[in-house]
């Protein structure tokens, strides 16, 4: 590889104890990532250090943010044929192998984040020191490109840590955590931030045995057993992915099964299993969910306002969690009902909730003292947010409004969690319209990733923004919607959910409409989706639809309602839900046209929502219903794979499911203008 005339990302110094130190700061980015031109630039460096014959040689980022974020991911879409991709991992490979060959001992002094591409470089050096603290985060999250490690991770890893530690780490994307990470051998030493430099170069120049993972772990690699873990880890893979829609993971599973990560072959073949995957539709996709995900954070980054102080109106299940995740998140939060009981109940909630999901000693201890009962409101003149989470009742939402609006402080938003109604009839009592914005979270709310910010005709741009910053505070991604009814997701997954009832109505098993839905990618199916929203809330946001576009509401829900079986919350909906499970029969067969059913309904109601301007344009309804719903994300969205199915083909199925199921399926006006937009 030859150097490039681009900007300096790689400093070489060696001190005066004969310690190199390479320096990495990527120019023109906040965080360091591995690009064709930092590769080259690493390789001239590395030469020059072959050449200057240090004692040892310490790797550093000279960025605040952390060591490397992984690859350049836009050098990805560029990739055109296998040859191009491969010829570009290889050279990679070429330059961590050069590394790795140094006659010096090498040592990558880590700190915040190693991912990716990163923590491969980190795995070439024979050492590696991190600094403890909350901020660290090793991984090999490639599996969620629908690629896997390029450059060299699949074969060093295991070297390092063992086959199980390291499948597990490459077959997740899950990061590892400090003390994980040093109990793996995953690092030789966890040190204060403070103390990085100067241990890494002790430890450069004293350094002791590498890391190897224990004998038994060892053994795992020999061919037979080899054989045999590998063939069970594949049956777990399968049990959660399939490999048409997913095959990374197995990809990862056949090359250590293959080459165990004992051999040169091993590097070679790895190449050639990531250049394959780099251009399958699922890779291509699940990297335009990457970009569609930073589309979505950025959308918070146009306020400057500090959010301190919440006020949570409504301690149900929806209004505890919300205020239980502000909490979790830093934020002091009040909690707000018409009893003591009630919001007794939401706090015992919250605190199972903070002690399942905090690791850090007293961590959940604070998160409780943040979240306090407030039965007299009186949080709400110093909140910087006021979310109103009570039950869907327009009336009672305004009577509320009129209390609250002369406590709150100048510049306070006042947000409503409402899932289906308009902000216009909402705000039509307010002195000061200008400030209501809907906060339309989705449950559970510590899962779902989404936060629908509802904008209605008097919503001012600022608390527009302000709710979008609000969100990412929260660690959620926000998405602008106008204020119609049911907004997008909950007005897209309607029409999917009512053809679900239309089929168990024709007789079809609940869990053969679910299973349908699951092949095609879909997280879980429409029947356990309703039990999982609820049945009163799915009855109530159906009838307001049904209303306003003048369609069928879901069949069958009215008498599970009056019986009390509103899903998993009660235990019994649709299905009976047992530790959190649903239990459901095996799945039959199911028609043929069961699937396009469900899935047509949900495509040509997203094309509705983008002809009517409900969300700006398709890639952000895309991204909102990926991360609102879990539309299949290897697809890339329904509008991206109504484009790649074919738009004339998905017309003309609608049209025929018209002719044998009735108007419900007509194509919406919407599908012409998706025509000219590119897959």
């Amino acid at each position: 590889m030859s150097s490039t005339a681009s900007p300096e990302h790689w400093q070489l110094d060696i001190d005066a104890d004969g310690v190199a130190w390479l320096a990495f700061d990527r120019q023109g980015g906040s965080a360091n990532t591995l690009g064709r031109a930092v590769m080259e630039q690493l390789d001239a460096k590395l030469a020059a250090i072959e050449r200057a014959r240090p004692k040892a040689l310490v790797v550093v980022s000279a960025k605040d943010s952390g060591f490397i974020a992984g690859a350049d991911i836009t050098e990805f879409t560029g990739l055109s044929d296998e040859r191009q991709a491969y010829e570009l991992v290889r050279a990679g490979q070429g330059v961590l192998d050069r590394l790795e060959a140094l006659p010096c001992p090498t040592v990558a002094a880590i700190h915040g984040f190693a991912l990716g591409g990163g923590l491969e470089l980190a795995l070439a050096c024979r050492y590696r020191v991190a600094a403890e603290d909350d901020r660290l985060a090793l991984g090999l999250p490639e599996v969620m490109l629908g690629i896997h490690p390029g450059f060299g991770g699949t074969v060093r890893a295991p070297r390092l840590i063992g086959a199980p530690a390291a499948l597990d780490m490459m077959l997740t994307g899950r990061n590892i955590r400090a003390s994980r990470a040093r109990q793996l051998g995953l690092v030789d030493r966890l040190v204060p931030p403070e103390r990085l430099r100067d241990e890494a170069r002790a430890l450069a120049l004293a350094p002791p045995p590498p890391h190897r993972p224990p004998l038994g772990q060892r053994l795992l690699a020999l061919g037979p057993v080899r054989g045999f873990v590998a063939a069970r880890v594949r049956k777990q893979v399968a049990g959660r992915a399939r490999a048409d829609h997913y095959p990374a993971p197995f990809a990862i599973v056949d090359l250590w099964r293959s080459h165990g990560a004992a051999s040169a072959e091993a590097y070679e073949a790895e190449a050639r299993s990531i250049a394959r995957l780099f251009l399958t539709p699922t890779s291509r996709n699940l990297v335009r969910v990457f970009f569609l995900q930073d589309r979505l954070k950025a959308l918070g980054g146009g306020s400057t306002r500090r959010f301190d102080r919440v006020h949570v109106v409504g301690a149900g299940l929806m209004g505890g969690d919300i205020a239980a995740w502000c909490a979790y998140r830093g934020l002091t939060v009040t909690l707000q009902d018409r009893e003591e009981r009630f919001v007794a109940a939401a706090l015992e909630r919250a605190r199972g909730f903070f002690d399942r999901k905090c690791r850090r000693p007293g961590q959940a201890e604070a998160c409780r003292s943040r979240l306090k009962a407030d039965v007299a409101g009186s949080g709400a003149a110093s909140a910087d947010v006021v979310i109103e989470a009570i039950f869907e009742d327009a009336d009672a939402k305004r009577d509320l409004y009129r209390r609250l609006e002369p406590a709150l402080k100048p510049g306070a938003l006042l947000a409503t969690n409402t899932s289906s109604l308009m902000l216009e009839d909402l705000a039509r009592d307010l002195a000061d319209p200008s400030r209501l914005v809907g906060l339309h979270f989705f449950n559970p709310v510590s899962r779902m990733m989404l936060v629908e910010i509802v904008r209605g005709a008097a919503t001012s741009d600022a608390a527009a923004q302000d709710a979008a910053a609000f969100a990412r505070r929260l660690d959620r991604l926000p998405l602008p919607c106008r204020s119609v009814p049911g907004f997008a997701v909950n007005r897209i997954l309607m029409p999917y959910m009512t053809e679900a009832m239309h089929a168990a109505a024709e007789g079809v098993s609940l869990s053969t409409i679910d299973q349908a839905a699951v092949d095609f990618g879909m997280p879980m199916g429409p029947v356990e989706l309703a039990d999982t929203v609820g049945l009163d809330v799915a009855q109530h946001v159906g009838r307001i639809l049904a209303q306003a576009f003048g369609r069928e509401a879901p069949r069958g829900l009215e008498s599970l309602v009056a019986a009390g079986r509103v899903g998993r919350k009660s235990g019994r909906g649709l299905y009976e839900w047992r530790d959190g499970k649903p239990v459901k029969p095996p799945a039959g067969s199911a028609p043929a046209d069961l699937q396009d059913r469900l899935v047509l309904q949900y495509l040509n109601e997203a094309v509705a929502c983008l002809r009517e301007g409900v969300v700006a344009d398709a890639d952000l309804l895309d991204a909102g219903m990926i991360f609102g719903t879990g539309f299949a994300p290897f697809r890339g969205g329904p509008l991206q794979y109504a484009r790649q199915r074919g738009v004339d083909e998905v017309v003309a199925r609608l049209q025929a499911l018209e002719r044998a199921y009735g108007p419900r399926f007509r194509p919406d006006a919407g599908w012409d203008g998706l025509r000219g937009l590119p897959s």
